[in-house]
């Protein structure tokens, strides 16, 4: 007889955790009870659910579940910063950081098995592309942060912000990190408002048009360079959305989004992108958007070539953009210790070989998905 394959909760937003009890034969109100057990008690025993009936109980352990992505390694910086390496699959894991500061604690979220994106100045993109993951894998990442850190939605939240920020391009897993992203969102979920999630891209232009049309959530991209030959070095993705078509999708967003503006991120390298003129071209560059930029300096990882710029070079930089007008703030390197700092997310990737064959793939539906 063959094992019964249940159904994970966690792959559902409200919508369809709606859906999903109507086809079961119940009212869709007991969806919004299961989804308070789940994402603000944190429960995973369908027995425990002691507001729904015995029958319904007894209906879902026979029919659903609750996975989340296995914990493997659960690692604590001197600096308060937390990683957890969580298990997908048999052969295939991701990272997930909490970094926490004294006004809020920020988590940082995984999309994909590796990235196929490839940037020069990235560890996750130097190992290479596996798949996506499901939008439980993703929202089972939350879930298993809230938990460990007894964060309770309304009496003590310790994660008060969530940024798609990890291992992948969010825009190339676009379907369940929207779903997950409506959980986050979502007051029987995580309850974060809206500027408090967000997505960063390294500029899957026609997606970030799709995401402005249906998710209200803050918008972060991949810049790291103010001309076009530099970021097609730096970010190989630049040849088919150059700079000049990712600022006007990003001026299209912000048209949606009122009172918001786009950050920035910007990791400075030595002698590659962090000279003077660098900066006063990012600043011609940027004039015409509500615009903020992330200074990030570069944290190294095995087998690169670059380099961390002096304190000098960033300060200078830094005094550049905020003469100019603009919001620049130099982010401070946490979890360096643990692996965990910016750019340094590696996970464990099954195989490398896939890469090529599976961004050909990614893009094709990416561009079947905009058309």
């Amino acid at each position: 007889m063959s094992d019964v394959v249940r159904t994970n909760l966690l792959q559902f937003d409200r919508e369809g955790l709606r859906k999903y009890f109507t086809h079961l034969g119940e009212k869709p109100f007991r969806a919004d009870q299961v989804m308070k057990w789940i994402y603000h008690q944190h429960v995973s025993d369908f027995s425990a659910m002691t507001d729904l009936g015995k029958s319904l109980r007894q209906k879902l352990t026979e029919s659903a579940e609750i996975t989340a992505p296995r914990p493997l390694f659960d690692q604590q910086s001197a600096d308060g910063t937390r990683k957890w390496l969580l298990g997908t699959d048999s052969a295939n894991a991701v990272e997930t950081v909490y970094i926490p500061e004294p006004n809020r604690g920020t988590l940082c979220v995984s999309s994909q098995v590796g990235c196929a994106l490839n940037c020069r100045f990235c560890s996750t993109g130097a190992q290479g592309f596996n798949r996506n993951l499901s939008s439980s894998e993703i929202i089972g990442q939350v879930w298993i942060a809230s938990k460990a850190l007894g964060n309770r939605t309304h009496l003590q939240r310790r994660i008060t912000n969530v940024v798609m920020m990890g291992m992948g391009e969010p825009l190339l897993n676009f379907d369940n990190v929207v779903r997950a992203m409506n959980v986050m969102r979502d007051d029987l979920g995580f309850g974060l408002a809206s500027k408090r999630v967000t997505l960063s891209t390294a500029g899957m232009v026609p997606m970030i048009d799709r995401l402005g049309e249906v998710a209200d959530v803050s918008l972060a991209v991949s810049l790291h360079a103010a001309d076009d030959a530099l970021r097609t070095e730096l970010v190989p993705l630049n040849r088919k959305y150059p700079i000049e078509q990712l600022l006007d999708a990003c001026a299209r967003y912000a048209a949606r989004k009122p009172r918001s503006s786009i950050t920035f991120e910007y990791t400075l390298i030595k002698d590659v992108n962090d000279h003077p003129e660098q900066a006063r071209k990012l600043v011609k560059l940027l004039r015409r958007l509500p615009a903020k930029v992330n200074l990030i300096p570069f944290n190294p990882f095995p087998g690169t070539c670059y380099e961390r710029p002096p304190v000098e070079a960033i300060t200078q930089f830094q005094k550049i953009l905020n003469l100019a007008g603009l919001v620049a703030p130099v982010r401070r390197t946490r979890g360096s210790d643990i692996d965990a700092a910016c750019g340094q997310l590696r996970g464990q990737v099954f195989d490398r070989t896939r890469r090529s064959a599976m961004f050909r793939k990614q893009m094709h539906k990416e561009n079947a998905d905009a058309a």
